[in-house]
């Protein structure tokens, strides 16, 4: 039966699928503090869940562009949608790139160092949910705002952390290799704050032209 509603996108699919994305990409953050406590404890994981919550993702991203494409009018502008989704999906590809490299890791990766990034990574995912979650809500200025600022300080911090990190590693690597293949893996971690910052910078400018 023809929907008028479906056809001009009055329900919520929109936001909902917006919500699971930044829902997947945290429960990918979560995963990777999972994964470096494993090591931690000498355990052998597999990267399966790893590339279970990239297809979820990429699941997500397919079901917004069928509705994208079935929709005649949307809740938030087309390509806001498909910004944020892509800025989203970003996040646990970023995450699994990190984990396949940590898994071929010569020796033991530096855990301890690692896992203070992934706390900070953590708070800006959690960020990241609540500013998604606030869209459906008439793009709430004042709390995505408040959920903004925690998501830039994370983000300043984990600069820092890992300025401190690398000059650390500077001063002690036993050689050039251990030097090179460290700094990639604190890099690559801190690219996926970034993602969540960029995603969470899409969140904002929503917001702002809608308020």
């Amino acid at each position: 039966m023809f929907s008028l509603k479906k056809l001009l996108g009055r329900d919520d699919k929109f936001f909902e699928l917006l919500e699971a994305a930044s829902q997947e990409a945290r429960s990918s953050v979560e995963l990777l503090g999972r994964y470096l406590r494993a090591v931690a404890e000498g355990q052998s994981l597999q990267l399966d869940e790893f590339v279970q919550a990239r297809r979820k993702e990429k699941r997500l991203r397919h079901q917004m562009t069928e509705a994208l494409g079935r929709t005649f009018v949307t809740p938030l502008d087309r390509e806001d949608i498909e910004s944020l989704s892509f800025a989203l999906y970003r996040i646990p590809k970023q995450i699994e790139k990190l984990v396949e490299r940590l898994s071929i890791f010569p020796g033991r990766p530096p855990v301890a160092a690692l896992e203070r990034q992934a706390d900070l990574l953590r708070q800006a995912a959690d960020a990241v949910v609540v500013m998604v979650g606030q869209l459906r809500h008439g793009a709430a200025m004042e709390r995505i705002a408040e959920a903004n600022d925690k998501l830039q300080f994370a983000e300043g911090e984990a600069d820092k952390v890992m300025l401190a990190l690398l000059q650390d590693l500077y001063r002690r690597a036993a050689d050039a290799k251990e030097l090179v293949l460290v700094q990639d893996l604190h890099e690559m971690i801190e690219q996926a704050v970034d993602r969540c910052r960029n995603a969470g910078n899409v969140v904002v400018q929503i917001a702002l032209k809608n308020s």
